[in-house]
């Protein structure tokens, strides 16, 4: 039994270290000459309900979804109260501070506890990783009531 159980934590570590590489290997695509993202509402500084609309929007680049092939694509990805942005060679993380929105939507319904908060957008590309270099844009801050 012992054994056993050696051998299946050894296992599992090895998987973890080689989903770890080859996340580490992820190509990033070269961003388009230009290409721009940003918050078009709510404003920098704007108060805000506890539930609110988020619109975004691109320039010099087009959306597709998460997977699509096209040259010259991306999708957007809301970072919320992110201090640190995600690491440049891996798929942005999908968590609560790291909204996906692989579908190639332009705006979303978000909801946050009463409070100062910050938005950015950050373009990823087919795979949800940063384009090289980063799409963001600008980060504006809400107070939530």
């Amino acid at each position: 039994m012992k054994t056993f159980m050696s051998r299946a934590v050894l296992a599992g570590l090895m998987l973890s270290a080689s989903m770890l590489a080859s996340a580490a290997d992820v190509p990033r695509t070269k961003a388009p000459a230009g290409a721009k993202v940003y918050i078009v509402s709510p404003a920098d500084g704007a108060t805000v309900g506890e539930s609110f609309k988020v619109r975004f929007a691109v320039e010099g680049i087009a959306l597709a979804p998460a997977g699509d092939q096209t040259a010259h694509t991306g999708h957007h990805h809301l970072l919320i109260d992110v201090d640190k942005l995600p690491a440049e060679n891996m798929p942005i993380p999908a968590d609560a501070n790291h909204l996906h929105f692989g579908k190639a939507q332009t705006e979303a319904d978000i909801k946050l506890a009463p409070g100062k908060h910050t938005l950015q957008l950050e373009l990823g590309d087919k795979n949800h990783v940063p384009f090289d270099p980063p799409i963001l844009s600008k980060k504006i801050t809400v107070t939530v009531k």
